[in-house]
């Protein structure tokens, strides 16, 4: 793979995902927003962190929160009733067509006139690697952020321009690697490398991943017809294992500015326990404002 040449040094943010955990990053987000903290040179986002990347882009300060909590119990919104309705857990036709239109409007205009490149980040299930789809103007792109949210086994595979993509976490969980341009990262067409970035996590950092929902989905065989989607499955924590070892190491060196949990998230990806959620927001607006000194500074190195 050719190596990048061109760099800036302004940060790129990445944002892991998580479902409901993605409520840490939101309070995170938020603060960042009411400080005016927004001059990255492009946004990674992994389905809840592309959701959340979304309102960011957007600048609708609480509107990730407000969504997650005033929908939690809609079955319409993440429910088994959906599941068994329309084959996703989470309604694709609720969340990005009745929210997003109606009941708490994407503010397109804002979203559409931003100049920083947004990633969602998808997982292609005919080859088993990682896509990075330039997500440019609402409503057109809003299908990519869609496709990065769909959980195996419990969404329907998403079709983009001839492709089958699933949710961004199997084969790229915090995609910091790419958005650096690192060695042996994918080199994502039009796009120039961040030197450094500041990478939101939702989970702590003493966390290892085990084979959690994989083992479901590769139990399932949906998948069997797709052999190295399931050996990106069957690898997904050693790899997710490795890829947080290689973050350590890039925050020690400065090169990245993590934020995460300070103890272990105890919501799950889709809990919900409304106080739960909110404290884990909370959570995530204190992380920041502890910080601010320090993200300031990150961002604004060569100020």
């Amino acid at each position: 793979m050719p190596a990048q040449t061109q760099k800036t040094n302004v940060p790129a943010l990445v944002l892991e995902g998580g479902g409901f955990r993605g409520m840490f990053t939101a309070g995170v987000l938020d603060v960042l927003q009411e400080r005016g903290l927004t001059g990255f040179s492009s946004i990674w986002g992994v389905s809840a962190g592309a959701i959340n990347g979304s309102n960011f882009r957007s600048r609708q300060i609480g509107r990730t929160m407000r969504d997650i909590l005033a929908f939690r119990d809609d079955r319409r919104f993440m429910s088994l009733w959906s599941f068994a309705t329309t084959g996703d857990i989470a309604g694709a036709d609720f969340m990005y067509g009745e929210v997003q239109d109606r009941l708490d409007p994407c503010d397109i205009e804002t979203f559409n006139e931003s100049e920083t490149p947004f990633y969602a980040v998808v997982s292609d299930v005919t080859f088993g690697t990682p896509d990075y789809l330039p997500v440019r103007s609402y409503p057109e792109d809003l299908v990519k952020v869609r496709a990065s949210a769909s959980l195996p086994t419990v969404s329907r595979v998403v079709e983009i321009d001839g492709h089958r993509y699933l949710d961004g976490g199997t084969t790229d969980s915090i995609p910091f690697e790419t958005a650096m341009g690192l060695p042996g990262a994918r080199e994502v067409e039009g796009h120039i490398p961040a030197e450094r970035a500041l990478v939101v996590l939702t989970r702590d950092r003493d966390y290892v991943r085990g084979d959690g929902s994989e083992a479901i989905a590769l139990k399932s065989h949906r998948y069997d017809a797709y052999p190295y989607y399931l050996e990106a499955l069957r690898t997904r924590g050693e790899r997710y294992n490795a890829q947080r070892e290689h973050l350590w190491e890039l925050e020690r060196e400065g090169r990245c500015l993590v934020i995460a949990p300070e103890g272990p998230v105890t919501v799950g990806s889709s809990t919900r326990d409304g106080e739960s959620l909110l404290t884990l927001y909370v959570a995530g607006r204190r992380q920041a404002e502890a910080r601010l000194a320090e993200i300031d500074a990150f961002l604004c190195a060569d100020c």
